[in-house]
């Protein structure tokens, strides 16, 4: 496989992993958390950078994208030791929730603030014993290594 094969692989998954995440939120229902956000950052920059190499820009960049994948898949692997209960995840997501003790008295008394917040330590989704940050972490460890590879290759 060549390194242009190998960074459109790269910049695919990545978008096919934004696309499933925007997919489970807007037509499963299922709202992401700060952390799932947390995530798709990282993938939207690594399709940002596919793009540019594949439109000429410098293949050194497919270091970059390794980096942007290994990012998202260190945030997906953080994610789910905050769901199995290995380690805290933020004030604001998990454990009581909302971290009551940062907010104002306005904010605390506003009718204009979400009625809900989406739990980071909550599994919603599974399949085969793995949450969708899990899924995320394994696929993103994946999709480094593919920008690894096209990063070596001349």
């Amino acid at each position: 496989m060549t390194q242009k094969h190998l960074i459109l692989l790269g910049t695919i998954g990545s978008f096919a992993v934004l696309a499933g995440a925007f997919g489970f939120q807007h037509l499963g229902g299922l709202a992401p958390c700060k952390l799932c956000l947390w995530q798709r950052w990282p993938h939207a920059a690594a399709v940002i950078i596919g793009a540019v190499v594949l439109a000429g820009g410098p293949r050194a960049l497919a270091w970059l994208g390794a980096v942007a994948a290994a990012a998202t898949g260190a945030i997906g692997t953080y994610h789910a030791g905050v769901e199995w209960g290995w380690w805290p995840g933020p004030s604001s997501c998990s454990g009581g929730g909302a971290d009551l003790s940062a907010m104002d008295g306005g904010a605390l008394l506003s009718l204009d603030t979400p009625t809900g917040v989406v739990m980071c330590d909550e599994v919603v989704w599974q399949m085969l014993g793995l949450s969708m940050a899990g899924w995320n972490a394994v696929i993103s460890f994946g999709l480094a290594a593919i920008w690894i590879i096209a990063a070596r290759r001349t």
